[in-house]
C-alpha cells in the first residue's frame, strides 16, 4: 500500500523516511523535516543509515534562485542499482523470467516453454536454471540478489506463498513454491544466498494490475484488471495496494456461475462457470470442434490477429459474456479504470465487453469509468512481481529490521 503513515518524532525511523523518498512525497532534507517533525540532526542521522546501506543517493535538484543566492538544493532518491530482483511469470505452457534492478528496469530477460501440467518440481527446477545465465547477462553478482517474485495463474495464499485449488495448475495445490524455488536457484547463486532468499508468490492478474496501475494510472484509487487467457481472473488495486480478500480469493470471476450454461464443464470441475464459455481455452475448444487447427488459448490470439472470422465472432460473444458479469463487478467496486488484458484483449472482445457493460450498468457506475487495454502487455507480470518484492523489502518496518541487521 502507498497510503501515508502518520508517524512523527522517534516513531519515524529510517524506513519511514525511505518511503517518503521513494514515493516522491519528500525528496530533500528540509521536506523530510517538515513531513516527519524530526529535527535536522535526527533526519541527518537516519539518512546516514540509508546512505551507508547504499539505498539512497543525492542528485542535483532545483538550481539556486539568483536573486536570493544560496546553493542548489540536493534531491534525495532511491538508488535502484544497489540490488536486483529475480522475477518469473508462469503461464500454462510457457514462462518469462527476468532480472530487474530495484527500480524495475529490465537487465536481462528470456521466455521459453514450460508446461505447468508437468508439475511444480519439474517446472521450478527448470525455471531456476534460467537465472544463472540471466544474472551473468545482467552483470549482477549473486550477492546483489535481494529477493524473487513469481506470478502464477491461480489463486494464491499470499502470506504462505502457496496456490490454493488452482483449476489450471494440476499438482500445484498447496505446494511450497518459495522453498522449492530457493532450492532451484541455490546452485545458480551459491549458498547460503539461495537459502536466505525472500521469495514472494502472487496471482498473475493481481501482479499485472499492480504494475499497470503504478505505471500508467497512479492517481486511480480503484483500478480493476481482467485477464482473459486460458482462464479468466481479475486483479484489483485499491489506494495503491493489491486487494486480495481474506485468503487470496478476490478477483476469481472466472468461476462465477452463469444461469444459461448449465452443461458447460469448467476445468475446476463445476458446470456453468464463466471461464467454461468465455476464456481463451473455451474458445480454442470451440474452434477445434469446428475443425480449425487450434488447441490452446494463445492460438486463439493468433487466429484473431490473422482475422479469422470465426475467432472474431467467438471473441465478441465471449466479451459480451464477460461484460454481463462485469456489470455486477463494476457496480460493486466502482473502479475508475477497467483494463482488459491477456490473449483475448483485442478489439472484438473489448467491443463485446463495452456493449453489455454500458447497456446494463447504471450510468452512475460507468460515468467516470475508462475501459482500456494493457499498456505493458507481456511485461506486466514480470514488472508486477518485481514491484511486489521491492515494496515488501523496503516497507518501513522491514527496512528498519534490515538496517538493524546491517549494524550487527
Amino acid at each position: 500500500m502507498t497510503g501515508r503513515i502518520g508517524t512523527t518524532g522517534n516513531q519515524a525511523g529510517a524506513g519511514h523516511l525511505l518511503r517518503l523518498i521513494r514515493e516522491g512525497t519528500a525528496t530533500t532534507r528540509g521536506e523530510l523535516q517538515r513531513a516527519t517533525g524530526l529535527s535536522r540532526s535526527t533526519v541527518g542521522h537516519r539518512l546516514d543509515e540509508l546512505f551507508h546501506a547504499g539505498w539512497i543517493r543525492e542528485t542535483a535538484g532545483r538550481p539556486a534562485d539568483a536573486r536570493t543566492g544560496g546553493r542548489p538544493s540536493l534531491r534525495l532518491e532511491f538508488d535502484g542499482s544497489h540490488g536486483v530482483v529475480l522475477t518469473a511469470d508462469l503461464e500454462t505452457r510457457q514462462a518469462g523470467a527476468a532480472v530487474l534492478d530495484l527500480n524495475g528496469r529490465v537487465l536481462a530477460q528470456r521466455t521459453g516453454p514450460l508446461v505447468l501440467a508437468d508439475g511444480p518440481d519439474a517446472v521450478l527446477d527448470r525455471l531456476g536454471g534460467w537465472f544463472g545465465p540471466l544474472l551473468e547477462e545482467a552483470g549482477a553478482e549473486p550477492g546483489k540478489v535481494c529477493g524473487a517474485g513469481l506470478s502464477v495463474p491461480g489463486p494464491v495464499d499470499h502470506a504462505a506463498g502457496r496456490v490454493v485449488q488452482p483449476p489450471i495448475m494440476p499438482g500445484w495445490d498447496g505446494y511450497p513454491i518459495p522453498d522449492r524455488f530457493r532450492e532451484a536457484v541455490a546452485g545458480q547463486m551459491g549458498t547460503p544466498a539461495g537459502g536466505e532468499l525472500p521469495v514472494l508468490v502472487d496471482n498473475d492478474a493481481n501482479l499485472m494490475a499492480f504494475a499497470e496501475q503504478r505505471t500508467g494510472y497512479p492517481d486511480c484509487s480503484a483500478f480493476l484488471l481482467v485477464k482473459v487467457s486460458t482462464g479468466i481472473g481479475a486483479g484489483l488495486v485499491v489506494d495503491g495496494g493489491v486487494y486480495r480478500g481474506i485468503d487470496g480469493g478476490a478477483g476469481d470471476i472466472g468461476h462465477i456461475r452463469l444461469h444459461d450454461c448449465p452443461d458447460a464443464l469448467c476445468m475446476c470441475g463445476s458446470y456453468g462457470c464463466l471461464a467454461a464459455v468465455a476464456s481463451g481455452g473455451a474458445l480454442a475448444a470451440e474452434l477445434a470442434a469446428a475443425g480449425q487447427p487450434v488447441t490452446y488459448g494463445f492460438e486463439v490470439a493468433e487466429q484473431l490477429a490473422a482475422g479469422n472470422p470465426d475467432a472474431v465472432r467467438l471473441a465478441r460473444e465471449a466479451g459480451r459474456r464477460v461484460g454481463a458479469v462485469l456489470v455486477t463487478v463494476v457496480s460493486v467496486l466502482n473502479p475508475g479504470v477497467l483494463m482488459i488484458a491477456g490473449d483475448l484483449a483485442g478489439t472484438p472482445f473489448v467491443t463485446g465487453v463495452r456493449e453489455l457493460l454500458y447497456q446494463r450498468a447504471m450510468p452512475r457506475s460507468t460515468a467516470h469509468l475508462d475501459v482500456v487495454t494493457s499498456r505493458l502487455g507481456a511485461r506486466a507480470g514480470l514488472a508486477g512481481a518485481g514491484a511486489m518484492v521491492v515494496e515488501q523489502l523496503y516497507a518501513p518496518g522491514t527496512a528498519d529490521a534490515r538496517l538493524a541487521a546491517l549494524r550487527v
